[in-house]
C-alpha cells in the first residue's frame, strides 16, 4: 500500500490510501486514522451480535415477532403496555421491556423471554451474515486476538447461529446474552463487564463493535472504545447523534487493516 496527496480539488491535509492492487481508493481522514488506531490496539473484541454479526431477522420479519409478543400478552388477559406509537415497531424486545418495567422479575416477564427466544431460535436459520463479518472474526482469532459477545439476544440464539457459521470456537465461552434479568441489558454494561472480567481484559485494550446507541452507551459506561457499524445511512445517523466518532459502512474496511 502507497500513500499519495491528494490534488487540489480536495479540501484540507487529507491523503489519499491506494491498495496494492488499485482496486480501491480511501480517503485518510482523522476518523480512519483513528479506526487503524482501534483495531491495532484492540487484544480483545466485544461483538454486538444482530448487526455486526448478522441480520438474524433478515428472513423472519422482527416486526412480525414483535406482533406475536403483543398478541401473546392480549391473549393472557393483559393489556399491552404500549404507547400507540410503539405498537407495531420493529423491534421484539420493546414489549419485553415493557412488561418488565411494570412486572420487574415475574413469571409474566420470563414466559414472555422465553417466547422471544424460540422465536430467535427460529429466525437463526434464516438469519443473514453480515458481510465479511465472518472472515473478520476468524482472522482476528488467528492473530491472537480474545473475542466476546455482548448481546441482548438470548445466548441460545447467539449459539446457534455461531455453531451453524462454524464460528462458535472463536467465541466460547464467552457470549454473554439476554436472561430473565431485563435491567442487565444495554444500556447497562452489565455484560461487557462479564466479559472483561471473565477474559483478564484491561477495557483500554479491548474494542466493542455494534450499531446501536445501547452499544455505545454500554461501551463508555465500561470504559471500552467504541467501533460503530452502520450498514445504512440511518443506523449510521442514529450512532452520530449519540456521539460515535468512530463509524463504518462496511466491515470490510476493519478485515483491511488485520490483513495489512
Amino acid at each position: 500500500m502507497v500513500r499519495r496527496p491528494l490534488g487540489n480539488d480536495h479540501h484540507g491535509p487529507d491523503t489519499l490510501l491506494v491498495t496494492s492492487d488499485m482496486t480501491r481508493t480511501v480517503p485518510v481522514t482523522a476518523e480512519t486514522e483513528r479506526l487503524r488506531e482501534l483495531v491495532e490496539g484492540a487484544r480483545f473484541v466485544l461483538f454486538d451480535f444482530d448487526g455486526p454479526i448478522c441480520r438474524l431477522f433478515a428472513g423472519h420479519s422482527a416486526t412480525d415477532v414483535a406482533r406475536r409478543l403483543e398478541e401473546w400478552l392480549e391473549g393472557q388477559g393483559l393489556p399491552v403496555p404500549l404507547t400507540e406509537a410503539e405498537k407495531g415497531q420493529s423491534d421484539p424486545q420493546m414489549a419485553l421491556r415493557a412488561v418488565d418495567r411494570r412486572h420487574p422479575g415475574s413469571d409474566l416477564v420470563a414466559e414472555l423471554e422465553e417466547l422471544l427466544t424460540r422465536h430467535e431460535l427460529r429466525a437463526v436459520r434464516s438469519a443473514m451474515p453480515t458481510p465479511y463479518a465472518d472472515p473478520l472474526v476468524r482472522t482476528w482469532t488467528a492473530l491472537g486476538a480474545r473475542l466476546a459477545i455482548t448481546s441482548n439476544n438470548s445466548a441460545r440464539s447467539v449459539s446457534a447461529y455461531l455453531a451453524g457459521r462454524g464460528l462458535l470456537g472463536c467465541f466460547a465461552p464467552h457470549i454473554y446474552g439476554r436472561t430473565h434479568e431485563l435491567h442487565r441489558l444495554k444500556p447497562d454494561p452489565y455484560h461487557l463487564n462479564r466479559a472483561l472480567r471473565a477474559m483478564g481484559a484491561a477495557p483500554g485494550h479491548t474494542l466493542m463493535i455494534g450499531d446501536a446507541p445501547s452499544d455505545l452507551q454500554a461501551a463508555e459506561l465500561a470504559g471500552v472504545p467504541f467501533l460503530g457499524y452502520a450498514r445504512n445511512e440511518d443506523k449510521e445517523s442514529r450512532l452520530r447523534q449519540v456521539g460515535a466518532e468512530v463509524i463504518v459502512r462496511s466491515l470490510d474496511s476493519v478485515l483491511r487493516i488485520l490483513r495489512e
